[in-house]
């Protein structure tokens, strides 16, 4: 009888747990309801919560009840089988963010995975999650002032070291409304309003040394169109609605099987035995050519003219590379 008790007693600490952790306030009343229990047996249970050192405090009020409050210590946490795949397939995917956290993560995936069923250890073993690419990397603590320059609206002041251009002692430090902080392809993007310039800019953070204090609050400001993500991949594009600027319609001497993994967002569909149709663009029509002769196999222009002699561009310089003689 003492074990049946013991038992039927932390499996209802770990339903009283998973509920608190899910809403912030809870009246006692509803508790009782939800464990199927007395509000004093909730009481009793709330006091054993305390004891192994999570911070459930009562709230007054009409109703009453108890809240889960965040304290100096992280005590033992639940999750459900579901929450933690997640959380064992985010600490994967954080070797590849370049957030200087490799070493910490790893620990901490060994940790819950140690912890875990046998079932779902084997799910997290199966599961192969490869970076979409690593950058370099930033320290971690730089990471945690920008993020905290953001949250607090608080103008940043920061030397830069851009390609071809060192920051130098004369140079006042730049000066940046910082809104939002992006990783993308295992980069670190700052993305904000440059008072200077009066317009949006985008700083890589390893090339960021911040100066201290920073400067005043600033009122905060929507990204062209609304979505960060979608601003900043417009950006790369050299575009501002997000499009490429320049596009082009091709036929390759492909079968589609052979091309589909390559088009990541374009326009591909079957043109016929061995061809395919390929919809796709690029920051600029020599560069367009070029990727389009990454597939190695005949090319045929649909459009547009500018294509054309871009390709024609392209075979001029390549034959006069290939005539040329080593000394």
């Amino acid at each position: 009888m003492p074990i049946a008790t013991s038992t039927t007693t932390s499996a209802r600490l770990l339903s009283l747990l998973s509920l608190l952790q899910v809403r912030r306030d809870w009246p006692g009343l509803l508790l009782a309801d939800r464990l199927g229990v007395s509000e004093r047996t909730v009481r009793r249970d709330v006091d054993r919560l305390r004891e192994l050192g999570y911070l459930v405090h009562a709230v007054k009020g009409p109703d009453g009840g108890y809240r889960l409050e965040a304290g100096s210590q992280v005590p033992p946490l639940l999750f459900d089988e579901d929450q933690a795949v997640a959380l064992a397939v985010a600490l994967r995917i954080a070797v590849g963010t370049g957030a200087g956290i490799e070493e910490a993560a790893a620990r901490a995936l060994a940790t819950v995975r140690q912890v875990m069923p046998a079932r779902l250890r084997a799910r997290i073993d199966a599961l192969e999650v490869e970076p979409a690419g690593r950058g370099p990397q930033v320290d971690t603590d730089l990471l945690m002032a920008l993020s905290t320059a953001v949250r607090a609206r608080e103008e940043l002041r920061f030397d830069y070291d851009a390609p071809g251009r060192p920051p130098s002692p004369e140079q006042p430090p730049r000066r940046v409304q910082p809104h939002h902080l992006v990783v993308r392809s295992g980069r670190w993007y700052l993305v904000g309003w440059s008072p200077d310039r009066q317009d949006w800019r985008t700083y890589r953070a390893d090339r960021m040394t911040l100066r201290v204090p920073n400067g005043p609050r600033f009122t905060p400001r929507e990204v062209p169109g609304g979505d960060v993500a979608a601003f900043l991949s417009a950006r790369f594009k050299g575009s501002e609605t997000g499009a490429w600027p320049c596009r082009g319609e091709v036929v390759l001497h492909l079968p589609l099987a052979d091309v589909a993994p390559f088009t990541g967002g374009d326009t591909a569909e079957d043109a016929g035995p061995g061809r395919t149709r390929l919809v796709t663009g690029s920051w600029s029509w020599a560069a367009l050519a070029a990727r389009l002769a990454r597939f190695d196999t005949e090319v045929e222009v649909v459009g547009p003219p500018a294509l054309r002699e871009a390709f024609a561009d392209l075979a001029g310089r390549a034959a006069r590379a290939a005539g040329q003689r080593s000394e």
